[in-house]
């Protein structure tokens, strides 16, 4: 019973994946919104928190974020097993595509329909990453404080081009230096694990519900 419920869940993640993957035109962060709503609302397997931390860290390490999240998800529901088969859902339409363009994309991509079909492609694309910044933003902003960091980063991402890992490091830093400051002041820190496990001290949590 238990070998037949594994195998349900990695055909499960396995096809979920292998539908979120032809659906990513615009790049890796195309994939965000497809994918909180496909392992968030429809299956929920993860919460919305917990999706928000899996692409800060699949956008901190090396690759791309879309198959880092899908790897992580995949290791989060079913360990090993899981994280090869959401990997190879992930990837295998795209690499059929791929296959199947190279064969004639070259002929047909000055052609005015395939280059409108594209651009408004791409205009939908940021609205699809909009829309699921918007959602997963709002799991981040619990005080003054987040939403001071969020501000601050966008506007260092925007003018100085910092690189992403570099700014999530920051992020944690500057946490752990608030939570260690309000202790010392004597000011609440909202935290998501404060919330459910108060018996613990602010200083062992950083700020944002997982930075």
């Amino acid at each position: 019973m238990g070998k037949k419920m594994d195998l349900k869940l990695l055909l499960q993640i396995f096809l979920t994946f292998l539908k979120i993957g032809p659906m990513t035109f615009g790049g890796g962060y195309a994939m965000i919104p497809l994918i909180e709503r496909e392992v968030v609302e429809r299956r929920k397997w993860i919460s919305t928190r917990d999706i928000a931390d899996i692409f800060a860290v699949a956008e901190s390490i090396p690759g791309a974020i879309a198959i880092n999240s899908a790897t992580f998800i995949g290791y989060r529901l079913a360990g090993t097993r899981g994280a090869i088969v959401a990997m190879i859902g992930v990837l295998l339409p795209t690499f059929c595509i791929v296959v199947l363009l190279s064969l004639f994309f070259l002929r047909v991509q000055d052609h005015p329909k395939v280059e409108a079909a594209f651009v408004s492609i791409r205009a939908t694309i940021v609205a699809l990453i909009t829309y699921a910044a918007y959602k997963i933003g709002r799991t981040a902003v619990v005080d003054k404080s987040t939403v001071a960091l969020i501000a601050i980063t966008f506007i260092v991402m925007v003018y100085l081009h910092i690189h992403p890992v570099l700014l999530i490091i920051g992020g944690a830093a500057v946490g752990i230096g608030l939570v260690f400051v309000k202790g010392k002041l004597g000011m609440t820190t909202i935290t998501e694990q404060v919330d459910r496990e108060p018996r613990y001290k602010y200083d062992d949590y950083y700020i944002g519900g997982g930075i």
